[in-house]
């Protein structure tokens, strides 16, 4: 199927663009977390979203979701570990499966994490952002597993039943990880190196050698996930009406750059869903 849009993210702005694509009338995709902002979810207390005075974090992701299922729209969970222009429409690559569309809305957020020296240029020779995906690359060879966030130690399980060695780097605590072929280090590598692909970690005492890296986030920055975006300053370089610099991507929300605050993005998402309307009216 050919979507009209793919909008990837579930924060305000995700939200936003959502709502407007459904009362538009178009064929669209809602990537993201399945159960929301976190970011959103985490805020004690919101003072300047205009109607709702006072209301927490809690209280207004609860408001987002119910609006979302009132209209009947709901975001699909999956994590966008690439998107692919294919010269006048996209493919949307999550987890295993790959989606088309004619316009995409990245409301992505801000990357929790900046890219580790030597990642993206090794990313598709020998780095990875996909255990599903490309795990059964490295059937019984030896790997070294970044694990950025609980939700994916079901993905570093998986490699560990594929690989025949895995050096796991969790970055957080109280990981639960276990099996024989699994050791864990406390240390985050500070570059990534090698010839022709990705060959070995560089830690500040030391290097490991392995044959595959996979780095497990739930945000990916966004020139990473879509060659030849424009950046500036870490965020993606949008004009008035939320248009980045390649034709039928829009960007919408914290990923745009500051104030990082859940009115401008609700505001951003807007925007990015009526000009992503207009863009496929012009090209038809």
């Amino acid at each position: 199927m050919l979507y009209d849009s793919i909008i990837i993210g579930t924060g305000p702005a995700g939200v936003s663009a959502a709502l407007n694509l459904k009362i538009l009338g178009k064929n669209f995709l809602w990537l993201g977390s399945g159960s929301g902002s976190k970011k959103v979810e985490a805020a004690e207390l919101i003072r300047n979203y205009p109607g709702l005075p006072n209301i927490s974090g809690t209280e207004l992701a609860a408001a987002f979701k119910a609006h979302a299922e009132g209209m009947g729209i709901a975001p699909q969970s999956g994590v966008v570990t690439a998107i692919y222009d294919l010269s006048g429409r996209y493919a949307v690559q999550a987890g295993t499966e790959t989606y088309e569309s004619k316009t995409i809305i990245l409301c992505t957020g801000v990357a929790a994490a900046k890219p580790i020296a030597g990642e993206e240029n090794f990313l598709g020779r020998g780095v990875s952002y996909c255990a599903t995906c490309d795990g059964f690359l490295y059937r019984g060879k030896t790997i070294a597993v970044l694990l950025f966030d609980k939700s994916f130690e079901h993905e570093a399980e998986y490699l560990a039943t594929l690989a025949q060695k895995v050096y796991l780097m969790p970055m957080y605590k109280n990981c639960e990880v276990q099996a024989k072929n699994v050791e864990i280090m406390l240390k985050m590598p500070r570059e990534i190196a090698g010839g022709m692909k990705a060959e070995r970690l560089i830690f500040s005492d030391g290097e490991l050698a392995v044959d595959g890296i996979f780095i497990l986030r739930s945000s990916i920055s966004p020139a990473t996930l879509l060659r030849g975006l424009k950046t500036e300053g870490g965020h993606i370089a949008v004009d008035r009406q939320c248009r980045t610099n390649l034709a039928g991507v829009f960007a919408a929300g914290d990923c745009t750059g500051r104030p990082y605050q859940y009115v401008k993005a609700a505001g951003e998402g807007n925007v990015a869903a009526h000009a992503a309307v207009d863009y496929l009216a012009e090209n038809k």
